[in-house]
């Protein structure tokens, strides 16, 4: 059922042959261990909750390891690789992030500005009053977590005219797809082209990743897996209004894991790249024990698996939250743990790494299952690369 590839960055410099055969004889000790860990937390999940295929990638201080499971298709029986194209549902909120802090890098805006002063539409809305950061850290006084029935791309502008707030800008946190795509939305008018092609055409090219998309091309629907639902039958993501800056990024485990590496380790990117993940890094808002970036959660390191459940679980998703103004925010820091969910119909997704550590995982799955067992396996992984940093540490 499970195939498992290696792959390594790095090579032995000249060193003496005794060292190099010890440093092997630990190389090849820890990936089994590993393999063995993640064998036993994704074997339990696909069992429990009938999942038909998952692709697991972690890094460990540079090296990829890539654990495949499963079909990407119950109908074709097509094997998942590191390759298979998967939706990552919320996930998709940090590259939205990541693109609006390029913009403010770029000038074009800041995260201080007006919505309206983006959108001439808006003015003397609400949205008057709202900031850019507010959207992006759903702090915006109680933008609901989905557009009400019947809001279509056509008509956001004027359900986000007539909205009016709950509660005052930045005293809660109220977890919401409408405001962190029209948080996009405003970025990509900032830039002034459209959000898919700036997601297309400059962000994913910039942290290398090919095969990431918003809309699959045509000779890359072989690897884009099906999803299933809860009754088992096929489905696939339908676009929504905002759709793309929400939910709407489809990517590998391979591509996934190295926006995870240049998020902990950007110094490859283009200096305004670098400066944009130090600022979805940053914390702005504190909600319980998480601390919220942009795109991005929070929670100081070490932490234990109770408050990161807490941080994700549906309480968080679907309640306001009292929120605590971090002034000024907090600045990116090395020792914690940042992670994100993702969900669609037919898919569930996590992302977690520990800067400090140099150390991340991703999970994709074509079934959406639990959010606590995501949570739960991806901690075990992460102890288990901790454990294996020494081995990574001897070559």
């Amino acid at each position: 059922m499970r195939s498992v590839s290696v792959s390594k960055i790095g090579v032995f410099a000249a060193i003496p042959l005794l060292l190099v055969t010890s440093a092997r004889a630990a190389e090849e000790r820890g990936p089994r261990r590993l393999e063995r860990v993640v064998d036993e937390v994704i074997a339990p999940i696909m069992k429990e909750n009938g999942v038909p295929g998952m692709a697991v990638a972690v890094t460990v201080q540079g090296k990829q390891y890539f654990f495949n499971y499963g079909v990407a298709s119950k109908e074709t029986r097509l094997r998942v690789t590191q390759d298979t194209i998967f939706e990552i549902g919320s996930i998709s909120k940090t590259f939205t992030a990541t693109l609006a802090a390029y913009a403010q890098q770029r000038g074009a805006l800041s995260l201080g500005d007006s919505a309206s002063k983006h959108l001439p539409q808006l003015s003397g809305s609400s949205l008057d009053r709202i900031s850019l950061l507010d959207l992006g850290t759903y702090t915006a006084g109680g933008l609901p977590l989905q557009f009400p029935a019947g809001v279509t791309q056509d008509t956001m502008i004027a359900y986000y005219r007539n909205w009016r707030a709950t509660y005052d800008a930045g005293t809660y946190r109220l977890y919401s797809n409408p405001s962190i795509g029209l948080f996009g939305h405003l970025t990509a008018r900032s830039l002034g082209r459209p959000f898919d092609d700036l997601m297309e055409q400059t962000l994913f090219p910039a942290f290398g990743l090919t095969r990431t998309h918003i809309d699959v091309p045509p000779d890359r629907m072989g690897s884009y897996a099906s999803g299933y639902s809860k009754a088992n039958k096929p489905v696939r993501v339908t676009p929504g209004a905002l759709a793309s800056q929400a939910y709407g990024v489809k990517t590998t485990s391979s591509d996934l894991i190295r926006f995870v590496e240049a998020n902990m380790n950007g110094a490859a990117l283009a200096e305004p790249f670098r400066r944009a993940i130090a600022t979805t890094h940053t914390g702005y808002y504190k909600i319980g024990d998480m601390i919220q970036g942009l795109g991005w959660e929070i929670y100081a390191s070490p932490t234990d698996l109770d408050r990161l459940l807490a941080g994700n679980s549906s309480q968080m998703a679907t309640k306001p939250q009292r929120a605590s103004k971090l002034d000024p925010p907090l600045p990116p820091q090395e020792w914690v743990l940042i992670n994100k969910t993702g969900s669609t119909n037919g898919f569930g997704a996590y992302a977690a790494f520990i800067p400090a550590k140099d150390i991340g995982v991703v999970m994709l799955a074509n079934k959406n299952y639990p959010v606590p067992a995501r949570v739960k396996a991806a901690y075990r992984i992460l102890m288990a690369l901790d454990s294996l940093s020494g081995v990574v540490d001897a070559e």
